[in-house]
């Protein structure tokens, strides 16, 4: 295979992979908005609730967590804050750190969203996994194009694409 249509199969499988996240994105997006807040608010709340247990919910973890500068995450804090979806306080070990936490407010809204994620998730994930493998594969064989890697559609099942069955 020469070097231009190895570029090419890869782009594609790129491609795909980035337009599958992308679809994902855009219902995860328009579900924050229809439940009453912005994306980046859901996914402050999810990021909050969701942290390993060796994590503490504080500005700057949250800040690392969503990418974004520290400033930026005080006001997303604070918008949380002012919807009575999250509370901020003291830490007992260090009185100089601030703690975050969902308000039960925020708990039900948060249930509510991850609710029609999941379900998303299991109606476009197996897509979305097979988008990721293929572009895995070429990362790692970029000589090689895997036969049959292309998009069958949406809830279709790419030829010579392996599957590992997990509970989303």
């Amino acid at each position: 295979m020469n070097k231009l249509a190895q570029n090419k199969f890869d782009y594609q499988a790129l491609a795909q992979f980035r337009y599958e996240i992308r679809r994902f994105v855009n219902f995860s997006e328009q579900a924050a908005r229809d439940a009453g807040i912005e994306p980046q608010q859901h996914q402050a709340l999810l990021a909050i609730e969701g942290l390993p247990a060796t994590h503490r919910a504080t500005i700057g973890v949250l800040a690392e967590r969503l990418q974004i500068q520290h400033h930026s995450a005080v006001g997303l804090v604070d918008r949380l804050e002012a919807e009575r979806l999250l509370k901020r306080t003291s830490s007992r070990a260090d009185r100089r750190e601030v703690l975050l936490h969902l308000t039960s407010r925020g708990t039900r809204l948060l249930n509510k969203l991850s609710l029609s994620h999941r379900a998303e998730l299991r109606s476009a994930g197996r897509t979305l996994l097979q988008a990721l493998e293929a572009a895995m594969s070429h990362a790692s064989n970029p000589g090689k194009p895997r036969e049959g890697a292309r998009d069958s559609g949406r809830n279709g099942r790419a030829r010579g694409v392996k599957l590992h069955r997990r509970n989303l």
